[in-house]
């Protein structure tokens, strides 16, 4: 068998250097070396033959150790290349760089030699412009000196023929004037006197020549020639003159003469006095003319810009004439009409003006224009370039305008609030609205109490005089008209006792009626006033004007409103008779005093603290009369409360008095079995429903509870005495459980708790009186009667009418002690308050001391903690 070829053209391509180049894989490389040889074994039959693999790959690892000796040597080849370029490249780096170095010596000696150069010039430069300057100022010095012996010899044809030139030639005249003016008032010279003469009337020929020809452009329309006066003028003599011609003549105030123009807003004046209406916002007069200085100022800001070089000053000098002419003239028009229909218009029309002038203010701080200030007159540069007609100016961005305006805002207002003008007005017209709002209503009161202050022991004596008489005699009502004659011929009461004088309207009862839509009214007066306060008050002094306000307020609401009130229904309380049914009508007052004390609260919090915050101590000083008024009118409401509640119970010990001594000893017949209940009972509870009914509609939280409380506790302790007085048979026994089981049931109506528990134990109490007597041993001592000491019950025992059968044995129980348990102990704890009561009833009986009708402990109300949250 022949030997393979292993080196074949296919295998020596991949041989070759070029495939060595970039990226390079072994394992595809002897995949290609092998590719044919693999074909060809596999193409031969027999066992696989390794050697020409052998051969193959011999022959290319020797093809490519040959390779990489190429590669070697061209590679040490090159690296001796560069090794020699190099070498080359580091000496001409050298080269270059010593070069450098030269070059950057030469530039350094070249500048230190310009350096010095430059230095030389700057030097020669100004020596040039000092020796300039010098010049200059000895040629105007020169002119001026000429231009003053013309002045001496009254020969003015020079400066005729410059002020002939044109612009130029005026502007040159301006400033040699102004310079000859200056120069004329220093000179020392026998002729001085003359020539300042004609100096000065030269300059005023001058100024009425520019000013004549600036009003001459200023009709026609040419601003560039207005433009030219006002910067002649304005290096004349600081151009005043030609400002006041061009605002003098100004259309805006030529056409705005408003010393006869009417005032014709009729909506305005037909409310304005009316406190119940809003204020108004605008007039129509003012709305008018601050719309036209609007206007006129947008318009007349661009038309100075391009005329005058001092933009800022001459708007200064246009909007101070707006406000002290135009509006000033309008605002006391206003004023004027406004102080003669009243305080509250005039105060009005003062906020809506200075609500509207500070608009005006505002949108007229948008013209801000730049402020330009000429240089020192005297300055040397200055005085040269004025000789040939050149002014330099500087311009300032300083808000001259915004400042001007403000101090126009505030001068036009001092005439109306300063110091405490405005205050006392503001104070005036609020008492003076308060006064109208509570006439009738004070009116009213003064009246009530005048009348029960003349009730005094005659004016009664003449009532039961009346009333003895109308029951005896036949002809009632003469006997007590001679009655009361009688007693007028004796001088002890007056003819003229009427309610009302002779043509004044009575007293109505509404009148008298507190109401919260009252207080609120005067709240809303109150809350506009402080709005003005606001407004037309330094922020300064806004904290004492609240509180000075606040002063008013507490004395008409506090005062003249609710203490009035207070004292007519206590007045009331003290004069009634005490043996007619009290009246519950001082309850509405209560919750009326209660609503209006929250209100208050309320708007002194919300609306009244903030202002005085600034201030430390006035928000101390306001806090504290604050909480001194409400507890004052909390302790007259407690007052009233109290009396109230003494009346309730007196009326209930007088209903029980009529108590008749058998209405508990009935005889056995149909009539007192179909009794329900006695007349006092009756009485009781139709007086404790209407207790109820009034307290729930007009008092609530805890002051309901209160009053309910000791009305409650005080008819309980009338009932404990009460018991004490009637003896009880067994038929009357039901009559005295159905009276109680009443007075029961019309108490737990109130819903309160510890009264239901009181007057359970008095229906158990009038349960011993139904008891049978085998019974009644254990019944006091082992039910709910088995808590209370047993000697507390023997009065009550006593008055059965068996009593005498089971005496000795209630005596034995008495002496006995009493085994009551731990559950019993504490019962015994819970209505120790109830023993104690009764012993303390016991003692008083015994002692000959009459029981009062009610308990003097007292309420303390709690308005302001329910409504306020304890703030007073």
């Amino acid at each position: 068998m022949s030997a393979p070829v292993i080196y074949d053209s296919d295998i020596s391509e991949h041989l070759q250097l070029s495939n060595f180049k970039g990226k390079f894989d072994v394992t595809d490389f002897v995949g290609v070396v092998s590719e044919k040889l693999i074909v060809q074994s596999k193409a031969d039959n027999g066992p696989f033959d390794p050697r020409p693999f052998i051969q193959s790959f011999e022959a290319a690892v020797d093809r490519l150790i040959a390779v990489r000796k190429d590669v070697q040597t061209k590679t040490e080849q090159m690296e001796k290349s560069v090794r020699v370029a190099e070498r080359e490249y580091s000496k001409k780096m050298a080269e270059l760089t010593q070069g450098f170095e030269t070059v950057a010596n030469s530039f350094s000696g070249m500048e230190s030699r310009m350096n010095e150069v430059s230095s030389t010039a700057v030097r020669i430069g100004d020596q040039l412009e000092t020796v300039h300057l010098e010049r200059q100022r000895a040629q105007a010095a020169c002119d001026l000196i000429d231009f003053y012996n013309q002045f001496m010899k009254n020969d003015t044809s020079k400066l005729d023929a410059m002020r002939k030139e044109g612009r130029s030639g005026r502007r040159q005249v301006a400033v040699i004037l102004r310079r000859l003016n200056t120069v004329g008032k220093e000179v020392d010279l026998p002729t001085a006197d003359k020539t300042r003469e004609n100096i000065e009337k030269y300059c005023e020929k001058f100024e009425k020549e520019m000013l004549n020809l600036f009003d001459r452009c200023y009709r026609k329309g040419d601003p560039k020639m207005m433009h030219h006066c006002a910067q002649t003028l304005l290096e004349f003599n600081g151009g005043a003159s030609c400002v006041q011609v061009y605002v003098n003549q100004h259309d805006f105030f030529i056409n705005n003469v408003r010393d006869a123009r009417p005032i014709d807003d009729t909506l305005l004046w037909d409310v304005i006095a009316d406190p119940t209406t809003s204020p108004p916002k605008s007039e129509a007069g003012l709305t008018e003319l601050f719309g036209e200085i609007r206007s006129t100022v947008d318009t007349e800001t661009q038309i100075v810009k391009a005329v005058f070089p001092n933009p800022s000053v001459v708007m200064q000098v246009f909007l101070q004439r707006v406000f002290a002419q135009s509006i000033q003239q309008h605002m006391e028009q206003l004023l004027h009409k406004g102080s003669d229909i009243s305080d509250l218009a005039y105060l009005r029309l003062l906020q809506m003006v200075h609500i509207q002038a500070s608009s005006l203010v505002e949108d007229l701080k948008a013209h801000e224009l730049p402020h330009v200030l000429p240089r020192t007159p005297y300055e040397a540069t200055e005085f040269r370039r004025s000789i040939t007609g050149s002014m330099p100016t500087t311009a300032s961005t300083s808000a001259a305008i915004s400042t001007m305006l403000e101090t126009a805002m505030e001068e036009l207002f001092i005439p109306y609030t300063e110091g405490q003008r405005y205050l006392e007005r503001e104070s005036k017209s609020l008492a003076s609205l308060y006064i109208n709002l509570l006439a009738n209503f004070t009116r009213y009161h003064f009246k009530q109490r005048a009348q029960k202050a003349k009730s005094s022991m005659f004016d009664r004596m003449v009532n039961q005089i009346s009333a003895a008489t109308a029951t005896t005699a036949n002809s009632g009502g003469s006997t007590s008209a001679q009655a009361a004659s009688a007693l007028m011929r004796l001088g002890v009461i007056n003819s003229d006792r009427g309610p009302d004088k002779a043509g004044e309207d009575p007293a109505r009862e509404e009148d008298g009626i507190l109401t919260v839509e009252t207080a609120e009214t005067m709240l809303k007066w109150h809350a506009e006033a402080i709005g003005r306060c606001v407004e037309l008050s330094p922020a300064n002094d806004v904290p004492k004007s609240t509180f000075a306000l606040f002063r008013v307020l507490a004395e008409a609401i506090g005062t003249s409103y609710v203490e009035a009130a207070l004292d007519t229904t206590q007045v009331r309380l003290d004069a009634a008779d005490s043996k007619s049914e009290p009246t519950l009508q001082p309850l509405t007052i209560i919750r009326s005093i209660d609503l209006i004390c929250h209100l208050w609260q309320q708007y002194v919090n919300i609306a009244l603290l903030p202002l005085a915050s600034s201030s430390v101590t006035i928000r101390r000083e306001l806090v504290v009369f604050n909480n001194q008024t409400i507890n004052r009118l909390e302790s007259g409401a407690n007052s009233l409360l109290q009396r109230v509640t003494d009346t309730i119970v007196s009326w209930l010990s007088l209903q029980l008095t009529k108590q008749k001594k058998n209405d508990f000893k009935p005889r056995n017949d149909d009539l007192s079995f179909a009794r329900v209940n006695t007349e006092p009972c009756i009485a009781c509870c139709e007086t404790l429903e209407k207790v109820r009914d009034a307290a729930n509609q007009n008092l609530s939280g805890k002051n309901l509870e209160v009053f309910l409380t000791e009305v409650g506790v005080a008819f309980h302790s009338l009932l404990l005495e009460h018991l004490r007085k009637f003896p009880v048979s067994a038929t009357g026994g039901l009559m005295l459980a159905k009276d109680i089981k009443s007075y029961q049931d019309i108490i737990g109506t109130f819903g309160i708790p510890v009264l239901q528990e009181r007057f359970e134990f008095v229906r158990q109490l009038g349960n011993i009186f139904l008891v049978r007597p085998e019974i009644l041993k254990s019944y006091i001592t082992e039910n709910y009667l088995g808590r209370i000491d047993s000697s507390l019950l023997k009065p009550y025992l006593a008055l059965r009418s068996d009593w005498g059968q089971f005496e000795k044995g209630f005596n034995d129980l008495d002496a006995a002690p009493s085994d009551i348990g731990s559950a019993g102990t504490a019962l015994k704890d819970r209505f120790g308050r109830l023993s104690v009561m009764m012993k303390e009833l016991e003692s008083l009986k015994m002692e000959g001391i009459s029981i009062p009708s009610s308990f003097t402990g007292g309420f303390s109300m709690s308005m302001s903690t329910r409504a306020f949250g304890g703030s007073s």
